[in-house]
């Protein structure tokens, strides 16, 4: 039995990942999945395990930079709207890990539930920001986490309550295969207060990062009491380049890319920034982008 043989309708082989991700980068995937509901995700991710297939989770493609050479194995993107069910109910709003992070904000500061609010402006999918553990200078989106729903790599589905879980900077313990979802228990406010306070953190973000170009979330993960965009700033890199990509004259943790740009570029820059900072700083930094 071929490993594509039931799942015709929503596996494709050779699927250019640049299109799915900020950066608009990089090569195939070997196989790209798009499941219709949990059970068709389920039946695919245990075709993986039996055939030893290696499979990955796209969500937004914020965070994600994809090699010129492409991926092995699967790659799946929870795009179907059974994936993107976003409910309120009294404190609590259950979202799938598909929805939009931003719509998750929205739906909250609608209802009137404070606390996701400062996060406004992290592009991404909730599942992704669930992973990576999203936050700015406001808190994160851990502290309001206090159940999960996972799969594992093996495709069974379980309960994650909130004294199993663990939120660090930029990581959390929910390291499965797949977040099918996550609810929050927020706390009630005004809706046209938090409305006002949502759109003063997005005027602020949207001044201060380069949200039009081509480009991705952060590159380099703060280290403890210190900010990774100051560093690079202090290390003369701003505006630095190599090929078609270049560190953000607005924010030196973003880097653009221009048309010309290849993924081999970001990743020599990438290099570049954390030698010329451990060189003339001595601070090593640690990516928060994954590289794939």
């Amino acid at each position: 039995m071929s490993l594509l043989t039931g799942f015709e309708p929503i596996v494709r082989q050779a699927e250019p990942l640049a299109q799915h991700t900020w950066f608009r980068l990089g090569g195939p995937a070997e196989y790209f999945a798009e499941p219709r509901n949990i059970d068709e995700l389920q039946a695919l991710v245990r075709r993986c395990a039996e055939e030893g297939i290696q499979i990955r989770l796209l969500g937004g493609g914020s965070n994600v930079l994809v090699r010129d050479e492409g991926v092995p194995g699967m790659v799946v993107a929870l795009t179907e709207s059974a994936f993107g069910a976003i409910k309120a109910a009294g404190r609590v709003i259950t979202a799938a890990s598909g929805a939009k992070l931003g719509h998750l904000i929205s739906v909250a500061v609608r209802e009137g539930l404070a606390g996701l609010e400062p996060l406004v402006g992290i592009p991404g999918t909730v599942g992704g920001a669930l992973h990576g553990n999203a936050g700015s200078r406001g808190g994160d989106i851990g502290q309001w986490t206090c159940h999960a729903t996972v799969m594992t790599r093996s495709g069974e589905i379980q309960q994650r309550e909130r004294d199993d879980l663990t939120f660090a900077y930029r990581e959390s313990s929910l390291d499965e295969l797949v977040i099918l979802e996550g609810k929050f228990e927020l706390e009630q406010e005004d809706p046209e207060e938090l409305t006002k306070r949502m759109q003063k953190h997005w005027i602020v973000k949207k001044a201060n990062q380069p949200l039009g170009h081509q480009s991705a979330g952060c590159i380099f993960k703060n280290p403890r009491g210190m900010s990774a965009g100051m560093l690079i700033d202090q290390a003369g890199l701003k505006g630095s380049r190599v090929g078609g990509a270049e560190v953000s004259d607005l924010h030196a943790n973003f880097i653009v890319a221009d048309a010309s740009a290849t993924s081999q570029d970001v990743l020599r820059l990438i290099d570049l920034v954390r030698s010329r900072v451990a060189e003339r700083l001595g601070v090593e930094l640690e990516t928060e982008i994954e590289i794939w």
